[in-house]
């Protein structure tokens, strides 16, 4: 997709005042949130099990290299093969060549979030290699030629109705009187144009959810099917996943399921969840003839040894998301880029720089709500915090800004001269609140007062009450001695 993270100001102020996607967005607090909560509720060792998790993926990455060889050692013992992409141009490359060796022009892909990372559609279309999206949500995007709003849910921001005018305008080959009312006949009309791709297609390619070094496989969880039949009926299975998607083992990968369905989407595990290891067998009854996995770093091993590695133990959950306020209010379009939410607000800067995302850490309320649910306790709001100070460093927060903390820093070093500073202030903001105690509007602070009156304080400063309540403590301190 075409990144327009530097636009996030414009993008969300328009997604503000968007009736429609303000309606669907409700989906999204309504429809997650209960069900996680149930969920996790459910099972007495999730907390545990987060623990456990993080735990694995923090070993994991202390040893990405040799878990990464021995993955690559097993795939091709298999009768797979591994291909190295350093960067998102490589891995178009890559799977191109495949593509074209096997005279695909049409292939079928499973959800991926790592293909849209890359921009693959796109450059299999001007390479005259038409991709099909096989995931219900993605396939409805790709017919509005539009990218996902959400990493688990893509098309969450439209409507039903919006679908039903897509389905029309697209399937001209149906019954023009049909009945589309009803999600599940829109559901039907998506299966029943899908199968024929799947059998047209020569390559299917999907992401991965995990790959397991102990066995050389790939796992991908779905919850309609797709997935499957996106690589088994093609003639080639390419699997495109970034680097720290490696676990060691089964039994770790194991663990790990037991959390991401719960934190996705409420249930204890998806309808499919597909381990793949390798090509097609003798004795099988399909599956591919071959099989290729390509690995993709795009900025993760620049990850590694900083502030940010503990963004690489992200499982694509989606549980940060649906749990953001700013996400509610927005959507995932207005982030500009395929990652939305808290989750995007790291890894976005990490992949593609600060300069071209700074808008997104400072998109958060620090709640804290990301972190308190993500299944793999990613400290995200320190996070953000730490993408804030290097883009202070560098001089690309507004001037405004950098002159306001420069400001507050010369007085905060300086306690006497914060307090009466403080005390002027807080006294000059009571005179302009008047009888109401609302001000309407406030110079340099037109970012707030645009849109909601700036309450007055009230009562005493925290500084006066924080020496109140030392002073009492004293006092008691002394009563008690006497």
């Amino acid at each position: 997709m075409q990144m327009t993270s530097t636009q996030f100001k414009s993008n969300a102020a328009g997604a503000l005042v968007d009736a429609q996607l303000q309606k669907a967005l409700k989906n999204v607090e309504t429809g997650f949130i209960a069900k996680r909560a149930t969920a996790a509720a459910a099972l007495p060792e999730f907390d545990a099990l987060r623990d456990r998790a993080r735990d694995i993926k923090n070993h994991t990455l202390a040893h990405l290299d040799l878990y990464l060889e021995a993955y690559e050692a097993k795939v091709t013992a298999s009768g797979g093969h591994v291909h190295w992409a350093e960067s998102a141009a490589d891995a178009r490359q890559i799977i191109k060549d495949i593509c074209q060796r096997v005279g695909a022009k049409t292939v079928t892909k499973g959800k991926s979030m790592i293909t849209e990372e890359i921009n693959l559609n796109e450059f299999l279309e001007a390479n005259g290699i038409e991709p099909v999206e096989t995931d219900l949500g993605e396939y409805i995007i790709q017919l509005r030629g539009e990218h996902p709003s959400h990493i688990i849910a893509p098309a969450v921001h439209l409507n039903k109705e919006q679908v039903e005018e897509d389905f029309r305008r697209v399937h001209t080959h149906l019954d023009a009187d049909r009945d589309l009312r009803a999600p599940e006949l829109l559901l039907a009309e998506a299966r029943e144009v899908l199968r024929q791709r799947y059998f047209q297609a020569d390559v299917g390619i999907t992401g991965a959810n995990f790959l397991i070094a102990e066995t050389g496989s790939s796992v991908i969880v779905t919850n309609e099917g797709n997935g499957d039949l996106t690589q088994t009926l093609g003639k080639v299975h390419v699997v495109v996943a970034s680097i720290e998607k490696i676990v060691p083992t089964l039994e770790d990968c194991s663990q790990i399921l037991r959390l991401l369905a719960r934190s996705a989407t409420g249930q204890d595990m998806s309808v499919y969840t597909t381990f793949s290891t390798g090509p097609k067998r003798p004795e099988d009854p399909d599956g591919p003839e071959e099989y290729h996995v390509v690995l993709l770093d795009n900025g993760r091993t620049a990850m590694l040894g900083t502030e940010f590695e503990e963004m690489l133990r992200c499982i694509r959950c989606g549980a940060c998301i649906n749990h953001c306020p700013v996400y509610h209010a927005i959507g995932g379009h207005a982030y500009g880029s395929v990652y939305p939410g808290p989750m995007g607000s790291v890894l976005t800067p990490s992949l593609f720089g600060i300069d071209q995302s700074g808008h997104l850490p400072n998109a958060s309320t620090f709640c804290g709500r990301c972190e308190s649910v993500c299944p793999m306790r990613i400290p995200l709001p320190k996070m953000m915090r730490h993408w804030r100070e290097r883009e202070f460093e560098r001089h690309l927060t507004p001037a405004a800004s950098r002159y306001g903390i420069t400001l507050w820093a010369f007085f905060a070093k300086r306690p006497k001269l914060y307090h009466l500073a403080a005390a002027i202030g807080r006294t000059a903001l009571v005179w302009l609140g008047g009888k109401s105690q609302r001000i309407p509007s406030l110079p340099l602070a037109s970012g707030w007062t645009q849109h909601r009156d700036m309450p007055a304080p009230e009562g005493r400063s925290f500084l006066e009450q924080w020496a109140a309540r030392q002073s009492a403590e004293q006092s008691s301190a002394k009563n008690r001695g006497a």
